[in-house]
């Protein structure tokens, strides 16, 4: 059994991708939806909300916890390890790294995230301690978030601040974009057409789903779980979009 957590809805996505290759090992989501966005809190209180979760998640069965959230997993996720000795935490940020290192071309590459993730320079030094030689453009889009939560997908005023973000980026000819939150491949098609075809854009679900997938040899079968801190008719419909499904969504206070 695996349990995820996300400030919100984004972490979805990374379910997603952990579903389409181990579509029996039952998981339970948790979406910190009455307290995000993570991006623009401090490290002691996403260490706060995160144990919180954890503990939610460990009372529930699981013994592997995936943090699909990148603030959580830039501030927290080290904090989790050495509470938890005895539980194996994966986190999208070591992931996501990976992912970039084996895609660049070039070694120039960007990473988009929230401000709590970009500020604390994690990628950086993730990505360093891969291969120093690569050079990271680092770029923080608080808003993205929240456009993404409201279901402002589609509307013309995300595309103008896609923009107005990701300009420098696209100056400095960066040959693949790592979107370093989970909210943001629900962005993908309007990023991908902001940075042109030269650029690609990738996120960490995927690689994270394959690391998964080597522990997760043999399992016992089980039902999906899904919770929220608090549920709203957007997260419900977004759910939906993200996963091609209905789901049945608790809400729940830990």
């Amino acid at each position: 059994m695996i349990g995820i957590f996300d400030s919100g809805v984004g972490g979805l996505t990374v379910v997603r991708e952990i579903k389409k290759l181990l579509p029996d090992v039952p998981v339970i989501y948790f979406g910190d939806t009455a307290r995000l966005p993570y991006g623009n809190k401090s490290q002691e209180t996403i260490q706060k909300f995160s144990r919180e979760i954890v503990e939610f998640l460990r009372g529930k069965g699981c013994r592997t916890i995936v943090i699909a959230c990148n603030s959580a997993s830039a501030l927290a996720a080290d904090y989790l390890r050495k509470e938890y000795p005895n539980l194996e935490i994966y986190d999208v940020v070591s992931s996501g790294a990976e992912a970039i290192v084996e895609a660049t071309k070039s070694k120039k590459v960007g990473v988009i995230g929230t401000t709590a993730t970009i500020g604390s320079s994690i990628y950086k030094k993730k990505i360093a301690d891969l291969n120093p030689e690569i050079q990271v453009f680092a770029k923080a889009c608080p808003l993205f978030v929240p456009l993404v939560e409201e279901n402002w997908i589609h509307r013309p005023e995300t595309k103008k601040i896609a923009r107005t973000y990701l300009r420098e980026l696209k100056l400095k000819k960066v040959d693949t974009l790592l979107l370093g939150c989970t909210h943001y491949p629900l962005l993908e098609k309007i990023i991908s057409g902001v940075m042109g075809r030269r650029t690609k854009v990738i996120a960490s679900g995927a690689k994270l789903a394959e690391e998964l997938k080597k522990q997760f040899a043999n399992y016992d079968k089980g039902k999906d779980e899904y919770y929220v801190s608090d549920l709203t008719s957007h997260f419900e419909k977004l759910a939906e979009l993200i996963l091609s499904k209905e789901i049945k969504i608790k809400k729940c206070t830990i």
